[in-house]
């Protein structure tokens, strides 16, 4: 008995696409989604899915769990949200980026170098000392304006405040608005004020000004069509429209008042022959309101991107002479600013040559909050004679989302692609385009109605060429050859590419391991590492991947043993490298105080152990919320009678630790590290000096001796590689005699400390879970 199909087009469907699997009843796969039994063997038991959809099943579980594996190894486990528990829908992936703001600060314009330099501290963060940026989309707490971004800074000063008008990208509507911010602490830290300015189009590039007494702002609002001149009702919020300077497009326009007449710098794209971010226009007036008139060159520029035609920020005069900051548009939108020297203008003349910026880009790439871009400057001189500068920075390129699903939906559809190639192959994807539905009827009709009749014979081609190359690649090629497995070896490891891909493009964000932030600040820390020269190589790795943390300021290598290498040639670093050389090979001089170390928070971490930048930067922020404590990511407990040292497993198994270890730990360096050296601890020094083990079990105790509180806190890596393994210099190797010695420590720090004041804490305290 045959099941008639309902329908012309289902009729058509089943034979154009013949999934037959031979079993012992037959199915067949319908347009409409229902398999179809053949009732005439309902009695015979078992029967089968399509071969097709059986094949294409098992490959999606197949590439889920790659994807899967994938992800757990590549990604972090804890997700980095900046507002999370705010309540604020804002810092979502924008394809314009995610631009912050940072402070830089010098004797010159032209010798400037970033906040964290200056050493400037806050007690209210834990930021010891402040670093950039000191400004980013988290620091909107507005529900009705949550940003994606900010940018643009202008800095206007008003007696001890400094006010910050920038571009926020807003999350909701997409559109650009004029925010505010204020700091009381000459720019080390930064307060959200409100919305300056929102219209009913896109506003950016705040360029703020007094004039006569009164204080003015020309935002560029390009997309209504011309240049308007806002006047401060009640600064710094309310504003009114005071005048359209001028009649055109103007974008990033900027003034400057030189030789008696105001000059505006702005780039008109829509001009004809205009190249975008490659143009620049000059106008001229006797006062900021106008009447403005063209120069006679105009455009003075217009040429190649990479030109930094496009304005970049507030034009200044420094010793007599006219500066401007241009944006390099060449590689991405806003890569870099370039400063020039304006020296001829004139309403009919212009004349400007590059200069220096004086400031050095970081190393650290996307690690770095302007690793990649930076495209926006404000300098102004300070009463006190030097000078600041606010700068916009991002850690990924210009339309960076735009890329990643185009490479993404690339790699899927070349996935499909070799999925579908390995089922012809095999046999199980059997798909057949019948001459006779291709061809037309004696009414003229086909039995693709929703076809146009003009491509039926490009479609019945192209049929036929399938059907012949499907046949000829299943009968010439044999799977079971050599040469069949090797291709089938080439697909699968094509298909593992293009999920880790597809996997990355979709899921992985934008590829930077970010700091935390504490109270909405950021801060930096010292990483020591102790070693001698038969462990160069370890040091050498250690070295080049923890420079690219983003809060790592300086790497301080304390050299026990050996000619020391030259930190300059040895050592590919993105922070500077510092070799500490001891004289005498201790232990102790892990937790000597050290002058020249600028952070108040030091990592200590021994050069065989890697982790992820994120789990340094986790422990970090931990360390930060409680400075007081010990806080790392290898837990011990200590207990017993008598005492033994033992590993994590039993700290896992009993549930909970008193000890951090700290071979990889944060620690106060300015309270710890003296503590450690005091004339109360000879006594223990010299027993680490005996046994050349057990200082981190010496800092334990010193640290739960001087409170009543908590001392240590844990904090879980997402995976972390001992290389002491493959290594015969680790003091470790002999993990029987290591944990002898240091049970020999416990007992000994106990009867010279009066018992073990180590108390318990158990795991999963923390709400976010990161000491699971």
């Amino acid at each position: 008995m045959k099941v008639k199909p309902s329908s012309p087009r289902v009729s058509a469907a089943i034979d154009l696409c013949d999934m037959t699997v031979k079993c012992r009843c037959r199915w067949r796969w319908t347009s409409d989604g229902l398999c179809l039994k053949c009732h005439d063997k309902l009695q015979l038991r078992g029967c089968g899915l399509s071969s097709t959809l059986l094949f294409f099943l098992s490959s999606l579980l197949l590439f889920s769990a790659l994807g899967i594996l994938f992800a757990w190894l590549a990604f972090p486990p804890f997700q980095h949200r900046p507002l999370d528990g705010k309540g604020i829908s804002g810092c979502q992936p924008d394809n314009e980026g995610s631009w912050a703001i940072g402070v830089y600060s010098g004797k010159s314009p032209f010798s400037l170098e970033p906040l964290e330099m200056e050493n400037v501290r806050s007690d209210n963060g834990a930021a010891w000392p402040v670093a950039n940026p000191v400004f980013t989309c988290a620091s909107v707490l507005d529900r009705s304006y949550p940003s994606n971004f900010v940018a643009d800074p202008f800095l206007y000063i008003q007696g001890a405040k400094m006010y910050m008008f920038f571009e926020l990208k807003n999350s909701i509507t997409k559109q650009g608005d004029i925010g505010v911010a204020e700091s009381t602490d000459n720019g080390a830290t930064w307060s959200y004020v409100g919305i300056a300015l929102d219209e009913e189009w896109h506003l950016s590039y705040p360029f703020i000004f007094e004039y006569h007494g009164e204080i003015y702002m020309m935002p560029e609002g390009s997309k209504k069509g011309d240049l308007r001149l806002y006047k401060a009702l009640d600064f710094p919020l309310q504003w009114k429209m005071e005048k359209v300077l001028i009649h055109k497009p103007l974008v990033d326009a900027s003034i400057v008042e030189y030789k008696g007449q105001y000059w505006i710098f702005a780039s008109d794209f829509k001009r004809f022959g205009a190249q975008k971010n490659g143009e620049l226009e000059i106008w001229c007036a006797p006062t900021p309101l106008g009447p403005w008139h063209q120069h006679r060159d105009n455009p003075v520029v217009n040429g190649g991107k990479s030109l930094g035609a496009r304005s970049g920020g507030r034009p200044f005069v420094w010793e007599g002479n006219l500066y401007r900051f241009g944006q390099d548009c060449g590689d991405s939108y806003g890569r870099r600013v370039r400063a020039f020297h304006v020296i001829t203008l004139t309403e009919d003349e212009f004349v400007e040559v590059e200069v220096p910026l004086g400031i050095e880009e970081s190393k650290k790439g996307r690690y770095a909050w302007n690793g990649l871009r930076y495209h926006h400057m404000d300098v102004q001189q300070l009463p006190s004679g030097n000078w600041i500068a606010l700068m916009d920075g991002d850690r990924v390129p210009s339309s960076h989302l735009s890329v990643q699903y185009t490479l993404g939906s690339a790699a899927l559809l070349v996935l499909l692609v070799l999925n579908i190639l390995v089922g012809i192959l095999f046999g199980c994807v059997r798909c057949v385009f019948p001459s006779g539905y291709m061809l037309p009827s004696k009414r003229g009709d086909t039995s693709l109605p929703w076809t146009p009749p003009q491509l039926l014979p490009k479609i019945y081609k192209a049929a036929m060429r399938l059907n012949r190359s499907s046949s000829i690649l299943r009968g010439r090629m044999r799977m079971r050859s050599c040469m069949g497995l090797l291709l089938l070896l080439v697909i699968f490891i094509l298909c593992v590419c293009a999920v880790c891909i597809v996997v990355n493009s979709f899921f992985g964000g934008n590829g930077a391991e970010e700091p935390y932030p504490y109270e909405g600040q950021f801060s930096q820390f010292t990483m020591i590492a102790m070693t001698y020269e038969a462990r160069l190589w370890n040091l050498k790795m250690y070295v080049k991947h923890y420079s690219r943390c983003a809060s790592v300021r300086e790497i301080v290598v304390v050299w026990n043993k050996g000619q020391p290498p030259d930190p300059q040639t040895e050592f590919d670093s993105a922070v500077p490298v510092r070799i500490r050389v001891e004289p005498v090979n201790s232990l102790n001089n892990r937790f000597k105080p050290d002058p020249l170390i600028k952070t108040r928070a030091i990592f200590e971490l021994d050069d065989d152990i890697m982790m992820t930048c994120d789990d340094v930067e986790r422990g970090f922020k931990a360390w930060r919320e409680n400075s007081d404590r010990l806080v790392g990511f290898y837990p011990r407990l200590i207990d017993g009678s008598p005492l033994k040292y033992r590993n994590e497993r039993y700290a896992r198994h009993r549930k909970g630790y008193n000890m951090i270890l700290t071979g990889a730990a944060f620690v106060d360096s300015e309270v710890a590290f003296s503590r450690y050296w005091s004339k109360e601890m000879d006594t223990g020094r010299a027993l680490v000096d005996e046994l050349f083990n057990c200082e981190d079990i010496l800092m334990n105790f010193i640290l739960a001796n001087a409170t009543s509180g908590r001392a240590v806190e844990y904090v879980h890596p997402a995976w972390a590689i001992d290389t002491s393994k493959f290594s015969s210099s680790a003091i470790s190797r002999d993990t029987q005699g290591h944990y002898n010695k240091r049970t020999q420590c416990l007992l000994r720090f106990s009867q010279l400390y009066g018992g073990v004041p180590l108390k318990k804490w158990e795991f999963n305290s923390r709400n976010d879970g990161w000491d699971s």
